[in-house]
C-alpha cells in the first residue's frame, strides 16, 4: 500500500497513533508487558504495510531507555544487597547453570532452524524483554526479528506456564508469613513520595549516566547508565520515588515502536519453522528452571514453589506477585531474580560481545587459510 506523508511530524504521529491502537488492544486482552509488545507489533504491523508513512526519532527511543534504567536502578537497595549476600554463592551458581541451559538450547535453536547462534543466544537469554532487544539493536550482524520472537514466545510462556504449574497442588509451597508486604527489592514496589529536590537530583543523575556510558562505551549504555547511577543514590541513602504507571507504560511505548520500525519480516526465511522451533525451546526452557529448581530445593531445603519462582526466567515483578499469593519465601524469590537481572545486565554484555569477536577472528583466520 502506497501512503507517503511528506511532513516528518505527520509520520510521527501515525507511528504515536499506531503504537497507542497496539497498546491499547493488548491491554484490553490482557497480554503480557502490553505497553511495550502492543506498540512493537502493532507499528511492525504498519510500517510494513503502509511503507513511508512511520518515523520515530531516536530521542524518544533515548528518553524510554532512560526512564526503564531509572525503574530497574530503583531496586538495588541496601535490604536487595544483604538479602544476596546471604545467598550469594548458590546465586552465582543457579544462574551460571540457567545461562548454561541457554546457551544449550539456543545451540538447537541454530541448527534446527537455521539462524545463525549469535542471534538464537540473544533470543534464549533469560533476560528483561527490553534489556535483551537494546543489546540486539546494538550487536553488528544479528538477526532482531528472530531475537524478538524467541524472547517473546518465551516471556509468554514463562507467564503462562509458571503460575499454573506453583498453583497446582503437586508444589509445596512452604509456610512463611503470608501477610509480608512485597520487598522494595522489586521495582514496582512503592517508595516514598521523595522530596522534589532529590527527584531533580536523581533525573539530573541519570541522564548523565547515560551521556557518560556512551562516552565510556558501557554496553546498552542508555539504560545501564541510569541503573548504575540511580542505584549509587540509593546506596548513598538516597530514596527514589517509583514512578506512576503511566510514566513506565509510556516509557515501553517509546522502545516498542522504534523496535517495531527496525523489524522487516519479510528478510526472515521459513517463519512457520521459527515460530514452531521458538515454542519448543521455551519449553525445554521451562522444564530446565523445573529441573534447577529441584536442585535448589535439595542444596537450600526451601519450598519447590520458591525454587521454581527464584529461577523462572521471567520477570522480577510478576514472580514476586505470584510469590506472594501463594506465601512462597518472597525475600528468596526477590533475591534470586533481582541478582541475575544485574548478572545478565552486567555480565552478559561484555561476554556475548567477546564471544562474537572470537568467532569473528576464527572466521576471518579460516577464510584467510582458503586464500
Amino acid at each position: 500500500m502506497k501512503l507517503v506523508f511528506r511532513s516528518r511530524y505527520a509520520r510521527i504521529i501515525v507511528s504515536l497513533v499506531t503504537a497507542l491502537i497496539g497498546g491499547i488492544l493488548f491491554k484490553l486482552l490482557h497480554l503480557p508487558v502490553p505497553w511495550l509488545l502492543g506498540p512493537m507489533l502493532a507499528v511492525l504491523a504498519g510500517s510494513n504495510l503502509i511503507k513511508e508513512s512511520y518515523e520515530w526519532p531516536q530521542q524518544l527511543r533515548s528518553v524510554g531507555m532512560v526512564i526503564v534504567g531509572y525503574t530497574i536502578g530503583l531496586s538495588m537497595t541496601m535490604t536487595a544487597l544483604r538479602q544476596m549476600s546471604r545467598q550469594l554463592p548458590y546465586m552465582l551458581l543457579m544462574t551460571v547453570l540457567l545461562l548454561l541451559l541457554c546457551a544449550g538450547i539456543a545451540f538447537i535453536n541454530s541448527r534446527l532452524s537455521g539462524i545463525d547462534y549469535n542471534s538464537a543466544l540473544l533470543g534464549s537469554i533469560p533476560g528483561g524483554l527490553t534489556q535483551v532487544i537494546s543489546l540486539a539493536e546494538e550487536t553488528e550482524g544479528i538477526n532482531l526479528l528472530a531475537v524478538m520472537i524467541t524472547q517473546v514466545i518465551r516471556l509468554i510462556m514463562i507467564i503462562v506456564i509458571i503460575p499454573l504449574l506453583v498453583f497446582s497442588p503437586f508444589f509445596d509451597h512452604g509456610h512463611p508469613d503470608t501477610t509480608a508486604a512485597i520487598p522494595s527489592t522489586i521495582a514496582t514496589a512503592a517508595h516514598s513520595a521523595g522530596n522534589p529536590l532529590v527527584m531533580l537530583l536523581f533525573a539530573i543523575v541519570c541522564i548523565a549516566g547515560a551521556f557518560l556510558g556512551k562516552k565510556i562505551h558501557l554496553p546498552t549504555p542508555l539504560l545501564l547508565g541510569p541503573v548504575i547511577a540511580t542505584a549509587t543514590l540509593q546506596l548513598l541513602g538516597l530514596t527514589g520515588m517509583a514512578l506512576p504507571g503511566w510514566i513506565i507504560n509510556a516509557a515501553q511505548l517509546l522502545i516498542g515502536v522504534n523496535v517495531g520500525m527496525m523489524l522487516k519480516p519479510g528478510q526472515m526465511e521459513h517463519k512457520f519453522r521459527t515460530i514452531s522451533i521458538a515454542v519448543g525451546c521455551g519449553l525445554l526452557l521451562v522444564v530446565g528452571a523445573w529441573g534447577l529448581s529441584l536442585l535448589l530445593v535439595y542444596v537450600q531445603s526451601v519450598s519447590g514453589a520458591t525454587a521454581l519462582l527464584s529461577l523462572a526466567p521471567g520477570g522480577m515483578d510478576q514472580m514476586g506477585i505470584i510469590a506472594h499469593e501463594i506465601g512462597a519465601d518472597l525475600a528468596i524469590v526477590a533475591g534470586y531474580q533481582l541478582f541475575r537481572t544485574f548478572f545478565i545486565m552486567f555480565a552478559i554484555p561484555p561476554l556475548v560481545r567477546l564471544l562474537f569477536r572470537i568467532q569473528k577472528k576464527k572466521k576471518s583466520t579460516k577464510q584467510g587459510e582458503i586464500v
